[in-house]
């Protein structure tokens, strides 16, 4: 049974930086996409941002350049480095994995971006 979890949401001023973590844990394939996702209230589920078991990586436009997706091969671990805040950015951030044409889903961490 693969199990996500994420950590690292809270409560942060605009300007400020977070860094979120996503352990993996069960069978973890060694190819395979790992990634964000967030939802604000009242909106569709949104594409953050993915990085590729071999280390490519994409964004949605409204990050790029402030957010940073990496990971840990090793670890089955994935982090979002957020910085520059913007209240925009407030939402519940989901952890993604994507292996063998299964995908799968943290819980979700609260990030809340105050101005």
């Amino acid at each position: 049974q693969v199990q996500l979890v994420e950590s690292g949401g809270g409560l942060v001023q605009a300007g400020g930086s977070l860094r979120l973590s996503c352990l993996a844990s069960g069978r973890i394939w060694g190819f395979n996409v790992m990634g964000w996702y967030r939802q604000a209230p009242g909106k569709e589920r949104e594409f953050v941002a993915i990085i590729r078991s071999a280390g490519s990586t994409n964004y949605v436009d409204s990050v790029r350049g402030r957010f940073t997706v990496s990971r840990d091969n090793d670890k089955n671990t994935v982090y979002l480095q957020m910085n520059s805040l913007k209240p925009e950015d407030t939402a519940v951030y989901y952890c993604y994995l994507s292996m063998r044409g299964s995908e799968y889903w943290g819980q979700g961490t609260q990030v809340t971006v105050s101005s």
